[in-house]
């Protein structure tokens, strides 16, 4: 028994081999095949949501024109500016080029579902929606984005070879490339938790941190609405269980290879948890995600998927190289940000760190966008998404993203002087821009334009059931003044801004 037990390791082949050839056991044939469509659907949303905004955002007229920022880059950073700010943009940043590139990203996103030459089509999908984070600056702020960008590049060394490679049976994934989505999964959920401990907020330590949670998010539901209503029992068991989920759930990742039932274990608990939060909170592709990476938990023996062939290929060096170094960089990006390879490839956003709600908003404010044609009676610009009418109802829109929207919940939580894109918004508002106002539900001045644009402050807190009972409103609101100075129209036709 001893010499076959020393024999038997003699003959277990090398670490290499081990990690980074294709691997039998476990097979994840179908959790791969489950995934890929999954990567390929929320890349198609995120450049559905795209097609409505990015000339409002990045365009010639838009909000922060890219063509602007790359200008600036270059001036500053001449030739070291292409590696900071990776877009296809540099070639050119017009408007026809921006439709170029989500037309790109809408085929290759399709050619992902479809499984038509997956690695290639992941890596056009991939180099697209990075040219718009690369350009996109306020933005491409979202860690959802870097979610995505480091979940498909990862995917290239997981998709199978081939044009039309159906199951890929003699092609199954290797560990490596397996693990590294599951590590990915695994990191945003435990990093999550650990800043919310880190960060020292007394509301993940006294359990109040959902009290207030689906209110102050920044795209509230209706579902959400009606949670909020519950006791504050649910709220702190709520809260409690994101905190053990985050922090000690996700170990069951690392349970022994052999013991799948541990990983299933995991997987039925988050994925309620991310379903919940998808019905009550409007956070894009983010949940989605999350949701779909939790599928790789789930080896054949599972899923009951078709036994993988034996396969003779030998392990991949470039593979070898490229995903140990993300590894490492992932680890070491989260405790040393300025690590040298995570400063070189942040850029890229592959190799992210991840904290969700490390601090919670204590308060829900709103910017709304007010025109005038006389100096007196202020007209509001109608937002799509956003809370604004008390008496509309919250929606569900993820994946969908309204970026602009977003990033006016962030402003709302600091000062115009760290916003100064706010005034960039105003001053397109005060020209009549059609791709910023592209970005709202309509145009009060579309006979003529506005002699003068600002932006207000209010607070809002979802109402109470008695009060919408009362009164039909899902919001209540109160004014709080100014956020930014106005924009006008001097004389000579140039665009002033004061605080009158």
């Amino acid at each position: 028994m001893m010499f076959e037990e020393f024999t038997a390791e003699a003959q277990r082949p090398p670490i290499l081999e081990r990690l980074f050839a294709p691997s039998v056991t476990p097979s994840f044939l179908r959790a791969r095949w489950i995934w890929l469509r999954c990567l390929g659907t929320i890349f198609f949303s995120a450049f559905y949501s795209l097609y409505f905004q990015i000339h409002g955002l990045i365009g010639p007229h838009g909000i922060l024109p890219a063509f602007e920022y790359l200008d600036a880059v270059h001036r500053a950073l001449g030739l070291k500016g292409y590696w900071l700010a990776p877009t296809l943009l540099w070639l050119n940043s017009s408007d026809r080029m921006l439709s170029v590139i989500v037309w790109i990203g809408f085929a290759s996103s399709v050619a992902i579902i479809l499984n038509l030459w997956p690695r290639l089509s992941i890596a056009i999908a991939g180099i697209c929606f990075l040219s718009f984070i690369g350009a996109a600056q306020e933005f491409a702020g979202y860690q959802s984005d870097g979610m995505l960008l480091e979940a498909a590049f990862l995917s290239i060394f997981l998709a199978p070879r081939g044009i039309r490679p159906r199951m890929a049976l003699n092609q199954p994934p290797s560990r490596a490339a397996v693990f590294m989505l599951q590590w990915e999964w695994f990191r945003i959920y435990f990093e999550s938790g650990l800043v919310k401990i880190l960060s020292g907020e007394e509301q993940w330590r006294n359990l109040t941190a959902m009290d207030k949670y689906y209110e102050n998010g920044p795209l509230p539901s209706w579902l959400g609405w009606y949670v909020q209503q519950w006791p504050h029992s649910f709220h702190a068991f709520s809260a409690g269980l994101t905190l053990v989920v985050e922090l000690f759930v996700v170990w069951l990742l690392f349970a022994p290879r052999k013991n799948s039932l541990c990983r299933l274990i995991a997987f039925l608990i988050v994925t309620p948890l991310q379903i919940g939060i998808i019905l009550t909170a409007n956070y894009a592709f983010l949940n989605y995600l999350v949701l779909c990476l939790g599928v790789l938990l789930l080896d054949d023996s599972i899923l009951r998927g078709p036994a993988a062939a034996p396969t003779g290929r030998k392990p991949s060096i470039a593979a070898a190289i490229v995903l140990t170094t993300i590894f490492f960089t992932s680890i070491a990006s989260f405790v040393m940000p300025s690590f040298p390879t995570a400063a070189l490839l942040e850029p890229f956003r592959i190799a992210n760190r991840y904290g969700l709600f490390a601090v919670m908003t204590r308060n829900r404010y709103e910017i709304e966008f007010q025109g005038t044609r006389d100096g007196v009676t202020w007209v509001a610009y109608p937002f799509r998404y956003k809370p604004q009418d008390v008496r509309k109802r919250p929606g569900l829109y993820a994946p969908y993203q309204p970026r602009f929207e977003w990033n006016l919940w962030f402003a709302s939580l600091g000062s115009w002087e760290e916003n100064r894109w706010v005034l960039n918004a105003e001053g397109r508002l005060l020209e009549n821009s059609p791709p910023v106002l592209e970005l709202f539900a309509g145009n009060p001045f579309a006979e003529k334009p506005p002699i003068a644009v600002r932006a207000m402050a209010w607070q809002y807190w979802f109402t109470t059931g008695e009060e919408r009972a009362r009164t039909g409103a899902w919001w209540r609101r109160e004014a709080l003044g100014a956020y930014a100075p106005v924009a006008k129209r001097a004389a000579d036709g140039s665009i002033t801004f004061d605080n009158d």
